[in-house]
């Protein structure tokens, strides 16, 4: 008997089937977990979303939590990714808003408006330690770039963990009110936060 086709010998073609429809059931489950919130959602309504039949997410997904924490995993990748690229900016003013800005898209239209950071208690415990973790050392992160700003003159002296507490709820509240059908874009928006928030810590 011939030996079943793994993942690692399907073709290109097959590979990137596959790539597409998991990133649509991701993007289905954002859109149901921000218009009904997490719990209320159902892998049906994810399915219907889709367009398939709710077994058909089984080939993706063992359950609704594996889907949340993909989502998760997938927009702390961006929010690492976006770090790296501020850190190649000279001043801690431009690292700070390119943060922003990106922050806000991801959050925008990543996330679709999604509260994922509200609903980090339906992970499992490993899976919430590992989002956790990941989301300190974001924050981590921010607080150098303030305390570079500081240090500098760029910024007036702050708590820098006070600071990114009121900066990333600020955008962490977006979840809140925006729906991507509204009249506010992503980009106007990312610009808006980053000229309100990195200005709320300039010197003079």
């Amino acid at each position: 008997m011939p030996a079943s086709r793994t993942p690692a010998t399907t073709s290109p073609h097959v590979r990137e089937k596959r790539r597409r429809r998991r990133s649509q059931i991701l993007h289905a489950a954002l859109r149901s977990f921000r218009d009904k919130g997490y719990h209320a959602t159902t892998l049906d309504d994810i399915a219907e979303h889709v367009g398939v039949r709710k077994t058909a997410l089984y080939h993706y997904f063992s359950d609704k939590e594996a889907i949340l924490y993909e989502c998760h995993r997938e927009s702390l990748a961006e929010i690492e990714r976006l770090m790296k690229e501020a850190r190649k900016l000279e001043t801690a003013s431009q690292q700070l808003a390119h943060v922003i800005r990106e922050h806000v898209r991801v959050m925008t239209d990543t996330l679709q408006g999604s509260p994922l950071a509200f609903e980090v208690t339906a992970l499992s415990p490993t899976h919430q330690a590992e989002i956790i973790a990941a989301r300190d050392r974001y924050e981590r992160g921010l607080r150098k770039i303030i305390d570079q700003g500081v240090r500098h003159g760029e910024f007036r002296t702050v708590d820098s963990k006070i600071a990114v507490f009121a900066i990333l709820g600020a955008i962490n509240w977006i979840a809140r009110w925006y729906r991507p059908d509204g009249q506010l874009h992503a980009v106007e928006l990312g610009t808006e936060f980053a000229d309100h928030l990195v200005g709320g810590l300039t010197c003079g």
